[in-house]
């Protein structure tokens, strides 16, 4: 090739390569400009507690727009959102926005193989089996470690979220997220997981995915959500209410009735939130009038951008006034905060379990122009105690922490805590 060839080829490389740096860096600088702007437009304080934004983003824009990589990008743009000094908001890269977010890697559809899960000491474990499910067909057990969802490795997908989410309350939900969407696909469809059994063994289960427990309820514009609720009267003498999300008011009024009617005279009730992820705030209300004669009482303040939300309670005619034990952990999020948070502030219950999410507020997470997740908080949340569940979350009363070894030997220690207290306490 002459000297004139390999001139012309470097040029066109030279080209190519200076504008795809060109493209990189416009994307890197729309990024910063739709970071800046949402939170100009969206926080709920116009003032940002006094930072001088319009300063920020005339001092910060040219770094961006020098910045040499994405990752020198990324750190400006969090350096920018960390002068709120406030949590739930925060930049994080691009691949990890495609780990939480994997439903282009399966078919579509929310059917399931029928159980819930946790990731627990860098694990994602089977912690329930619902009956007549296609994993409870299969003999998946509590307990067993999901090592492999078709294709794909578990591990690398919990460590990178955990490396990137270490420091966040949320590291729970979106560990929990993150696996739950792998194992769902359209119904019918079929996928293979590979387990750690309860003796260690590896075991590859081929599974077909079914309709998710429960009905199908739906909010304004979201899609149509799989809901259940559930109350049964425990050996001990005491009730046990559980459901999967605050989306069903009929529903979930249906069973808090039942369950009073067929527990009151219970020494107690235990009310589970775990692993529920929220939903319509104003239900948390509802379920506190059932514990609750007092009239006047507020689980918390919700604050807005020219909008203020009191969530008052309002008791029912006969509500159950006995021990009242609620049940949390890191996937109890946002109307479930705000129900556990509240309960124990007025003095109603006490919480066993593990801190919830800390995502009282209605958090929103974008995909920027270059790529990059961009997380931020459109609200704040005071609960009747005085402190934001933002960032804090809900503090179990007893911390009761879950392990594999337990789960194998079908135990359910926050559970098995609630109940003891309520034992305990005078009728």
């Amino acid at each position: 090739m002459s000297h004139r060839t390999w001139a012309i080829v470097l040029a066109i490389a030279g080209a190519a390569a200076a504008a795809a740096q060109n493209s990189t860096s416009a994307a890197n600088v729309e990024a910063f400009e739709k970071v800046w702007s949402t939170i100009r437009d969206k926080h709920w304080d116009p003032k940002l507690g006094g930072v001088d934004w319009q300063a920020t983003h005339d001092e910060l824009r040219p770094k961006v727009e020098a910045a040499k990589s994405d990752a020198a990008v990324r750190e400006i743009l969090n350096e920018m959102v960390g002068r709120l000094k406030q949590t739930h908001f925060g930049i994080f890269p691009g691949d990890v926005y495609h780990d939480l977010d994997a439903s282009g890697e399966h078919d579509s559809g929310d059917a399931d193989i029928g159980i819930d899960l946790r990731v627990i000491d860098g694990r994602a474990l089977v912690t329930e089996v619902y009956p007549a499910s296609p994993a409870g067909a299969k003999g998946v057990k509590p307990g067993w470690a999901i090592l492999r969802i078709g294709a794909h490795d578990v591990a690398p997908v919990v460590s990178r979220i955990r490396e990137q989410f270490a420091d966040s309350s949320l590291l729970d939900l979106r560990l929990n997220r993150a696996v739950v969407t792998r194992l769902q696909g359209s119904e019918g469809s079929a996928v293979m997981v590979e387990f750690l059994d309860g003796s260690n063994r590896k075991i590859a289960v081929d599974l077909v995915r079914a309709a998710p427990r429960g009905k199908l309820a739906r909010l304004g514009n979201l899609p149509p959500t799989p809901t259940w609720s559930e109350w049964r009267r425990l050996p001990q003498d005491i009730g046990y209410v559980r459901f999967n999300i605050f989306l069903d008011p009929d529903g979930l009024a249906k069973t808090m009735e039942e369950a009073m009617k067929g527990c009151r005279d219970c020494r107690g009730f235990v009310l589970d939130l775990r692993g529920n992820p929220g939903g319509i705030g104003g239900l948390a209300m509802g379920v506190a009038g059932w514990f609750t004669d007092k009239s006047g009482q507020q689980l918390g303040t919700e604050y807005l951008r020219g909008m203020t939300l009191k969530f008052v309670i309002f008791p029912r005619p006969r509500p159950f006034l006995g021990p009242l034990a609620v049940l949390v952990d890191g996937c109890s999020a946002s109307t479930s905060e705000i129900l556990a948070g509240g309960l124990k502030d007025i003095g109603r219950a006490r919480l066993f379990g593990t801190r919830t999410a800390a995502a009282a507020l209605p958090s929103v997470i974008d995909r920027l122009p270059n790529g990059d997740g961009f997380q931020y908080a459109i609200a704040n949340y005071i609960s009747q105690g005085g402190k934001p569940l933002e960032g804090l979350g809900a503090i179990p009363d007893q911390e009761v922490r879950l392990t594999r070894e337990q789960l194998l030997q079908g135990k359910d220690p926050a559970l098995d805590a609630a109940v003891t207290w309520i034992q305990e306490q005078k009728k």
